[in-house]
């Protein structure tokens, strides 16, 4: 990326517009999804989950070291935890537990957040395979990209997917986030390096909100 002409950095905002939040919620067919900040009790149902999809999750997620196992334990989310809270609070990110009917399901985070005259950030999540097919990956994302346009005061959001992971294009797609191009060999994923599209939507794109479009699409009802 080039450097703005005046040469000036970007600087991080003391006060981070939106954060800490609970953004609305939505019915979809898996139940009540909502979101909230992670918690540090969160370490068992986190922990719980991430072990038992480790044949759904692994594939998609950026290669790291040490074993599995040891990097989804309980105690391995008290250095994540810790590290999520103090980007919050410092501006960079927007990291949000997803809820079903109250329990933990899964993560989605406004990531790399840039302000100045930028004011854009990137989007992950991952959600329990049990709820998979259930609504509740698209209605996060229309949760956190609205609340990211709106008390956040950002412009844009983009994210990256692998060619082949078919459930995450379908769950942008129904959100209507736009490709933009291929990026290849863009991150190391599952021990190699994989191209990925990459998406995004501003916020003139998403109009009155995400939330209301999948509404009128009856993919959703307010909760």
């Amino acid at each position: 990326m080039s450097t703005p002409a005046s040469g000036s950095a970007y600087q991080v905002e003391s006060r981070h517009p939106g954060w800490p939040a609970r953004p609305g919620a939505l019915r979809v067919p898996a139940g009540v999804v909502a979101l909230r900040p992670v918690r540090l009790r969160d370490a068992g149902e986190w922990s719980k989950l991430r072990l038992r999809d480790r044949a759904y999750l692994e594939r998609w997620e950026p290669t790291a070291p040490g074993p599995w196992d040891d990097r989804n334990s309980m105690v391995a989310w008290l250095p994540q935890w810790t590290s999520l809270r103090r980007l919050g609070r410092q501006g960079m990110c927007l990291p949000f537990a997803i809820t079903v009917e109250g329990r933990f399901a899964g993560q989605i985070t406004l990531g790399n957040v840039i302000r100045a005259s930028l004011r854009s950030a990137w989007i992950g999540y991952w959600v329990s395979s049990e709820l998979a097919g259930g609504g509740v990956a698209t209605a996060a994302v229309a949760l956190a990209v609205d609340h990211a346009f709106a008390e956040a005061g950002l412009h844009r959001v983009e994210a990256t997917v692998r060619p082949e992971n078919g459930a995450s294009l379908r769950v942008l797609a129904k959100a209507g986030f736009r490709e933009e191009g291929l990026f290849l060999r863009y991150l190391d994923v599952a021990g190699a390096w994989r191209d990925h599209l990459c998406f995004a939507m501003t916020t003139e794109e998403a109009g009155d909100g995400l939330r209301a479009r999948l509404v009128r699409s009856g993919r959703a009802e307010h909760a």
